[in-house]
């Protein structure tokens, strides 16, 4: 026979579940984001051995990639008219891009200048925001 919970158990269980859902969403979020990055980095660098493309497609390509990741992060983290989606997604993308910065810091030993980390951080910000706002307009399924 199931254990009953008292009600205070219950408010007690409700409340710590509540305080960990937008972290488990932002990392949810943050892994998909990664698990985009990293098969878009796949496909990217065999797209670049056989066509040769020029820097600027490479540039493009590549902030069209981060703006997939943390679209794909956002719709993991907020889902269809989910709440908070503002806040969430600028959090996740600010995240996204973090991590992001940090890891090609840590990769290349190359250092770019502030003012392309600010950029890179902004885009994540605003690109999360905007994604989460539309993520959370859209009616749920």
């Amino acid at each position: 026979m199931a254990k009953e919970m008292t009600p205070a158990a219950r408010r007690s269980a409700r409340s710590h579940s509540v305080a960990l859902g937008p972290l488990v969403g932002i990392a949810r979020g943050l892994l998909a984001a990664a698990a985009v990055t990293v098969l878009g980095v796949v496909v990217f660098a065999l797209l670049i051995r056989w066509t040769n493309p020029s820097d600027t497609v490479i540039s493009v390509m590549n902030q069209a990639l981060k703006l997939g990741a943390i679209f794909t992060g956002c719709r993991a983290c907020i889902g269809r008219g989910g709440t908070g989606g503002v806040f969430k997604g600028a959090l996740t993308g600010l995240l996204y891009m973090m991590l992001g910065i940090i890891g090609y810091a840590f990769l290349s030993g190359l250092s770019l200048s502030s003012a392309a980390y600010l950029t890179d951080l902004g885009m994540g910000v605003a690109a999360g925001g905007l994604c989460g706002m539309i993520m959370s307009n859209l009616p749920k399924k």
